[in-house]
């Protein structure tokens, strides 16, 4: 597959997933009662009704909406590429697996996806699971080739702010009322128009087959060829053939508590006002505010308009509220799935006028009595909502979440772009030439010889070395260093002004009783320029720490020797983007403290572990964004003018082949080499590419 194509399905895919996790989980956040009432209906088919409390079920619907919400937001923004986009392939597969049970088993009728925003049926949830399981398998492939909105540093704003908002939201609604409602029993819903059925709608057709028995024998009969009395009914069943016309609202009843009369007709084609408190449990219903119910329940008497208690509790469970409570209003009983899908609150008010739902309120924010003065003809609550009123929620949520990303994303974009033409200006020759008298920085390479060569091989290839590039002058600084066996040895065949010689290491003490230790002292003695410190290989073998290196630094330093300090990450590290941070803390641990005069003889050679004799190359880019980082947090220390004039060298299996395009970037300024520097040829090839 073409690069190009790739990534052009990978983002598409990207996109769809990430609208679906937003819309999903937000609808969700809106709704956490609804969405309880789903995880309910689940324990329920799996045998668990009753058995998990309450809070967990609202906690787990709350959590549900908050992980599906942020996901979507990080896969939008590219945040944390590799992590998410393996979080979101789990969840989908999880996610998937459950509607596969939901196909075959069919314990629910809708899997609550989108809660009631959009109802879908169990094969059109597996269908829509299947496709997003593909794309988020998609993504997890090649997570890199999601193109960022916004920087890695400015990431973390968007997560805080994502998560934060959809759990305050939900949290919002859980207290008031969802803020969009998408069920039946909506602000402006005339509930008995919306139980008739219109004149010529497809009627819904049964089949009923009867199962009799005769002599022994046991069949099956339809309506059509129904025998005669002399078989024995044993059972029936009635089956849908076809679906007819379902109307909006099909549920909805009035039975008087009192006398068991069905009241629905009387009460919704009633000419005024009429409130309804709905409570599908007054056992579980909450009472800290049934003062104010009883005023709303005075203010109608005193205005003539009625007021009923829709439940679907016990007999026993109502007089147990009018105990508590003192209520006087009467009590009617309804469906308690029903009354759940009116209104997300228990207690919760509805106001109707002429049968048509003008007004809903949970019971943390009824109307209070300085609101209800006058008839409810003269009240802002006794009049239809502007039609606006959905117009002015999808505006709070631009103006409070969308917009503020959307802002954020612009300055980022414009700074990642102000950047850029920085480092373009910084990459231009011409540009550079007229540079107002820039000092330019050292470039560098610099062999690392490791535990190689006997003293004999080391002799002669420092000779070859320092022969070959004293008839032909490198356009760079070379550096040689050597096991603490070679360094007087070469030092006497090396011409210092055409190579430089290096300790690959040195003591953390000045002197004394430390058996098989070298001080800095003893490596300067024998003609060393250089020192290597802080290599991977003595952090990883030898347990060297910050607080050690840091020791070491300040000796070679006492005593003359420039230091090539190196850093890095490990695989674990790049992969979980903590480069940044491991490389800060590493430079901030051992070399930070020193002043900026002490400063100007330290090297930085940056190795990510993960390519340090691996055959393993950094590309390019990476190398450059990590020393361009670099390059920063110096500045951010030592100011910008020390900065440009520290030599920061990239290591990690360079070799001739790739040393040309690794050192054409602007921050790479030469190489600190492994393997290729034991071969003259090698280790040429890789100083030649300053001349290319």
């Amino acid at each position: 597959m073409k690069v190009k194509a790739r990534i052009f399905i990978i983002n598409a895919a990207r996109l769809l997933l990430a609208i679906t996790f937003v819309v999903s989980g937000y609808v969700k956040a809106i709704d956490p009662l609804g969405t309880q009432y789903k995880i309910t209906d689940y324990l329920a088919a799996l045998g668990l009704a009753g058995m998990v409390p309450q809070w967990i079920t609202l906690a787990a619907s709350m959590s549900l909406a908050a992980v599906e919400f942020a996901l979507g937001i990080f896969i939008l923004f590219a945040i944390r590429r590799r992590l998410v986009s393996r979080l979101a392939l789990a969840f989908m597969s999880v996610m998937t697996l459950v509607t596969v049970w939901i196909y075959i088993a069919n314990p629910v009728k809708d899997c609550g996806c989108f809660g009631d925003a959009l109802v879908l049926s169990n094969g059109a949830t597996l269908l829509k699971n299947i496709v997003l399981v593909a794309c988020a398998a998609a993504v997890a492939w090649h997570p890199k080739d999601m193109a960022r909105l916004i920087s890695r540093s400015n990431q973390w704003i968007v997560m805080n702010y994502a998560i934060v908002y959809i759990l305050g939201t939900s949290v919002w609604c859980l207290y008031t009322l969802p803020v969009f409602d998408f069920r039946p029993y909506h602000v402006g819903v005339n509930i008995k128009q919306a139980m008739s059925v219109p004149d010529g709608a497809p009627q819904t057709e049964y089949a009923t087959t009867f199962i009799l028995r005769k002599n022994g024998t046991t069949k099956e009969f339809t309506l059509d060829n129904y025998p005669d009395s002399t078989w024995e009914f044993v059972d029936s069943r009635t089956v849908v053939t076809k679906q007819g016309y379902e109307p909006p609202i099909h549920d909805f009843s009035m039975t008087s508590a009192d006398t068991g009369e069905d009241i629905t007709d009387s009460v919704l084609s009633r000419k005024g006002y009429t409130f309804l408190l709905i409570s599908p449990s007054l056992a579980k219903a909450n009472d800290s505010n049934f003062g104010d119910i009883d005023q709303i329940y005075e203010y109608a008497q005193d205005n003539g308009v009625a007021f009923y208690c829709l439940t679907a509790s016990t007999e026993r469970d109502i007089d147990r509220w009018r105990d508590i409570t003192g209520a006087e209003y009467p009590f009617c009983t309804s469906d308690e799935t029903t009354l759940k899908t009116i209104i997300r609150s228990n207690p919760g008010l509805l106001l109707l006028k002429d049968g048509t739902i003008i007004g809903k309120w949970s019971h943390n924010r009824l109307p209070q009595t300085d609101e209800l003065d006058k008839p409810l003809g003269q009240l802002s609550i006794g009049r239809m909502p502007e039609e606006d009123s959905i117009v002015s929620r999808i505006l709070e949520v631009v103006l409070t979440f969308i917009l503020p990303l959307l802002l954020l994303t612009l300055a980022d974009r414009l700074w990642a772009w102000t950047k850029w033409i920085r480092r373009k200006e910084d990459e231009n020759k011409i540009f550079k030439l007229f540079k107002s008298k820039k000092k330019m920085r050292k470039k560098i390479v610099a062999g690392n010889w490791k535990m190689n060569l006997n003293l004999q091989q080391g002799v002669a290839l420092a000779k070859e070395i320092n022969e070959a590039l004293a008839a032909e002058k490198p356009n760079c600084d070379v550096v040689i260093c050597t096991p603490f066996i070679h360094l007087a040895s070469v030092a006497e065949v090396l011409d210092s002004s055409v190579v430089g010689l290096g300790a690959e290491n040195c003591a953390d003490k000045e002197k004394g009783a430390y058996t098989g230790e070298v001080s800095a002292e003893m490596v300067k003695s024998t003609g060393a320029q250089y020192v290597i410190l802080g290599h991977s290989e003595r952090r990883q073998y030898y347990g060297e720490t910050a607080e050690i290196l840091k020791e070491k630094v300040d000796l070679a330093l006492a005593h003359g020797l420039k230091v090539i300090f190196c850093c890095g990450e490990t695989l674990e590290e790049r992969e979980a983007e903590k480069q940044n941070e491991v490389v800060k803390a590493e430079l901030a641990g051992s070399v930070f403290h020193l002043d900026a005069e002490a400063w100007k003889n330290i090297i930085i050679a940056y190795e990510p572990i993960w390519a340090i004799g691996t055959g393993k190359t950094a590309t390019s880019d990476q190398a450059e964004e990590m020393l361009a980082y670099i390059r920063s947090i110096v500045a951010e220390k030592y100011g910008k003018e020390a900065a440009e004039d520290t030599s920061i060298l990239y290591g990690g299996s360079c070799k001739a082949s790739n040393a040309p395009e690794l050192f054409s970037k602007p921050n790479i300024d030469g190489g600190l080499i492994g393997g290729a520097s034991l071969k003259c040829a090698d280790f040429k090839g890789i100083i030649d590419a300053w001349k290319k």
